[in-house]
């Protein structure tokens, strides 16, 4: 994974503070629970941006499988840190998306964790991908214009 941009890059974000149940024997946030925040950052974000079905995942005869998923650690977190998660979509294909994260800690601003991931739009019943439909275009170059195309 490459390194991501400055964090002045995203315009969204999600804040948390990490709560006993995260932290492992060390006292340090779980390496696992980093996906976790990166998922809620990146529902919130797709019901935000409004892409996230009305009615719910399957709902709509669609559903999106996440395919790839990818970290570095950086610095690590400890019980009771305020941790926001800056998240965008930083390019779109023909049936594929990707994300990026930045996890930065609130009281020092250092940034202590970096990661991507790619979702593909997928029929849940043939387990085939599908075209992403065009509002979903219009939805996210509104929401994150900067959002690369890559058709």
């Amino acid at each position: 994974m490459k390194p991501i941009k400055n964090k002045s890059d995203f315009k969204y974000f999600y804040d948390v503070i990490v709560t006993f149940d995260k932290v492992d024997m060390m006292h340090i946030v779980n390496n696992a629970v980093y996906f976790s925040y990166f998922e809620q950052a990146r529902i919130k974000y797709a019901k935000d941006a409004g892409f996230l079905p009305e009615r719910g995942m399957l709902n709509d005869g669609s559903t999106f499988y996440m395919v790839r998923n990818e970290i570095n650690y950086l610095r690590a977190a400890q019980f009771e840190d305020s941790l926001r998660i800056y998240t965008r979509i930083s390019f779109i294909k023909h049936s594929s998306f990707g994300f990026e994260h930045i996890i930065e800690n609130l009281e020092s601003g250092v940034i202590i964790a970096e990661g991507a991931g790619v979702l593909v739009h997928v029929d849940p019943i043939l387990k085939k991908s599908l075209p992403l439909p065009d509002d979903f275009y219009e939805k996210i170059k509104k929401f994150e214009p900067g959002v690369k195309i890559l058709q």
